[in-house]
């Protein structure tokens, strides 16, 4: 129950993150589905199909699709509510990262696979269709910026091994690891925390 709740909040928070681009870029109705779709969804189907699991989650459970087509005809209609876009994205892209990191990572350890691995594919779920999205809206995608995205998953999956290898209940594990994600994510962004920099700048030419 807790698994199912967490994905589809996922689910909800990528579409409406997907939707708030497409709609930057002005795409027609018919895009902006598209792109809610493959930002709910990429992330997830890519781990399905590297774990071995066919058909993958969203063609086996078809109120998945239903969630992200009902998700982005509110979004449209309510566009207006969404005030400031950047902000919304921004806010629904990081949720979403949250609660997918530890989805993937479940469906690692219910595959059998190590810490590592799980920690890996929850990165994956969480940051594959955002990166999808991003590349289908001819941008730079988040992942590979300076910013920190991929390494609050991890740190979030750390801390839910951690957690779990102490005795803690599951359920919250799975909460504390949430919240990880979000709050580093939130804070880096806030107090302007990036990857450090791996190019030397350049002198004028000549």
């Amino acid at each position: 129950m807790l698994y199912t709740t967490v994905d589809m909040l996922g689910v909800i928070a990528f579409a409406i993150s997907g939707v708030l681009v497409a709609m930057e870029k002005r795409l027609d109705l018919f895009g902006v589905g598209i792109i809610a779709m493959v930002t709910a969804i990429g992330g997830g189907t890519i781990r399905d199909l590297l774990v071995g699991e066919v058909p993958v989650d969203w063609m086996r459970h078809a109120y998945i699709v239903y969630v992200i087509l009902l998700t982005t005809v509110l979004a449209v209609l309510f566009q207006n509510r969404l005030k400031n876009l950047r902000k919304s994205l921004f806010l629904f892209d990081t949720i979403g990262i949250g609660l997918y990191t530890l989805v993937g990572i479940e469906k690692g350890l219910a595959a059998g696979l190590s810490p590592v691995i799980c920690i890996a594919l929850g990165t994956i779920t969480a940051c594959f269709g955002g990166v999808l999205r991003d590349i289908l809206c001819n941008e730079i995608p988040v992942i590979f910026r300076r910013e920190i995205y991929a390494s609050a998953c991890i740190a979030g999956g750390i801390l839910f091994f951690v957690l779990l290898a102490g005795g803690i209940d599951p359920g919250y594990c799975n909460i504390a690891g949430i919240l990880t994600v979000i709050l580093i994510r939130l804070l880096a962004v806030r107090f302007h925390i990036g990857m450090p920099n791996i190019y030397r700048d350049r002198g004028p030419a000549g």
